[in-house]
């Protein structure tokens, strides 16, 4: 098994999220050794939920899930590249597809993504 470098994040690492096919940017998460053991064995993205302090498995209560198609791994071994498909079209918890769903112009925040889903309707 491949040996990630677990130990300059303070035992996470920053995991990018890119859609397999398209090659749009869908996210950036953490994973911990357990939550990179748990992505390999299953084909779902798992992350570590700072806030909540625990596995996260993506999509466990929207339904947006990620299939892993490719799995790159950064020349010091402390960053990975999921190629994913998107369950759901949306990975933002937000309801959009994209976390990265807005862009600094002029010195402001605009909104150039779509949302796909209502949270509150989601996320009850």
């Amino acid at each position: 098994m491949v040996e990630l470098d677990f130990t300059k994040g303070d035992g996470l690492i920053p995991v990018i999220a890119q859609d397999a096919e398209t090659k749009e940017v869908l996210m950036l998460a953490y994973m911990n050794q357990q939550a990179w053991e748990e992505t390999l064995k299953t084909g779902k993205a798992t992350y570590w939920s700072r806030s909540r302090r625990s596995l996260w498995l993506k999509g466990e209560t929207s339904g947006h899930v990620q299939l892993v198609k490719d799995v790159f791994i950064d020349c010091d071994n402390d960053t990975v590249l999921l190629h994913v498909k998107q369950v759901g079209e949306a990975a933002c918890h937000t309801g959009y597809r994209s976390c990265f769903y807005r862009k600094v112009k002029d010195g402001d925040c605009v909104v150039v993504g779509e949302k796909i889903f209502d949270p509150k309707e989601v996320y009850k």
